[in-house]
């Protein structure tokens, strides 16, 4: 049935036709020539981007050759999805702590989440540590009395010993002598790749951290960017889909994401962000935005239009009969601002596919 589904999709996008005018402000979709501007931008600022060819009978003639898609690679996922879960329990998991004083004063704090386990693979959960048991006096004097000052040979600790009577490590052939804790070498195979099963797994309180190659296509029946996930863990094997849908929000695993063909590969299989909705919430986003930066442009116009009267000549009260409605439409015209580009629409996409997948760092666009 998915294969059929898949068919089905290919012959959807091959059939759809290329969106030739720009709508990414009223409808939230773009235009290849807008992806590839906008891919531009992503590389060019964060040059953890760059384009890919990909295989060339998969090759997209609405696309520059060399520029198919777009990705990065070695994204860090340090978390499962699971433990930011947050539920109705937690809030009412609450319970209340007192610090008191020898003066019988004490401070009442509230401590939030009581009833959250901390998370398995978090690094801020080291495990229980034994208390350290402390000295009496009695008890270090009783374990400091057998101990003596006078060496094996009968020298003092403030006596220098004679040198001959120190051992030669080339006489007693300890150079030759083997350690029972060192580690024996990792013997590579063929080619001098060592196989993934010769790796030690990280376990006990050691972080075991996931990676993702992060693919960015253009879908051409939905107008819209496609993001595609591949993981690795830390031995660098491929996760399965199962493991994939562990750093996926519940929200969206097995619904808006799922497992489908790389389209820019003939074998490659990967996590998918399903577009049907893509257009609509980078609608919604893109107005916010763009109301922000239309009203930043303004100010910034009237502060340098304010700096030009005070440097400019002198303003005349009379002029030619049409001065009045050229006064008019100058006006205008100065009202008028560009708003946000579309070279911003890859920035701003990948803001919001950090909130389905929010534990792989896939949003390299923070400090943008």
């Amino acid at each position: 049935m998915h294969a059929i589904q898949q068919q089905y999709w290919a012959v959807r996008d091959y059939l759809s036709p290329v969106l030739k005018e720009s709508k990414f402000k009223e409808h939230g979709r773009i235009t290849p020539e807008e992806f590839v501007a906008a891919g531009d931008f992503l590389s060019y600022k964060f040059p953890v981007w760059t384009w890919e060819k990909g295989d060339a009978s998969k090759a997209r003639d609405y696309l520059p050759a060399e520029k198919q898609y777009l990705v990065t690679r070695g994204v860090p996922c340090l978390r499962r999805a699971t433990s930011l879960a947050y539920t109705d329990a937690d809030e009412d998991a609450e319970r209340l702590l007192s610090f008191g004083d020898s003066s019988g004063a004490a401070d009442d704090w509230v401590e939030t989440h009581a009833g959250r386990g901390a998370a398995v693979d978090s690094a801020a959960n080291p495990g229980e540590i034994d208390d350290i048991p402390d000295l009496d006096g009695d008890g270090l004097a009783s374990a400091m009395a057998d101990v003596s000052i006078v060496s094996e040979t009968g020298a003092t600790v403030g006596e220098t010993p004679d040198l001959d009577d120190i051992p030669d490590m080339e006489e007693e052939g300890l150079e030759d002598g083997e350690d029972e804790a060192t580690a024996a070498p990792v013997v590579p195979k063929a080619g001098g790749v060592i196989d993934a099963s010769q790796v030690g797994v990280a376990n006990g309180n050691l972080l075991q951290v996931r990676t993702y190659d992060v693919m960015i296509t253009y879908d051409k029946y939905y107008q819209t960017p496609r993001i595609w996930l591949l993981g690795y863990d830390e031995n660098r094997t491929t996760l399965t889909p199962s493991q994939i849908f562990q750093d996926i929000s519940a929200d969206h695993a097995l619904k808006t994401v799922t497992i489908e063909a790389f389209p820019h590969s003939s074998t490659l299989q990967a996590a998918s962000v399903h577009p049907c909705k893509h257009a609509s919430v980078m609608k919604k986003v893109i107005e916010r935005m763009n109301a922000g930066v239309v009203e930043e442009q303004l100010a910034a116009r009237k502060n340098s239009g304010k700096h030009q009267d005070k440097d400019g000549k002198k303003k005349w009260g009379f002029g030619r009969k049409g001065g009045k409605e050229e006064g008019v439409k100058s006006v205008g015209e100065e009202e008028e601002v560009e708003g946000m580009r579309v070279d911003f629409y890859l920035v701003v996409f990948l803001k919001f596919i950090a909130s389905i997948v929010p534990t792989i760092e896939v949003d390299s666009t923070t400090a943008f």
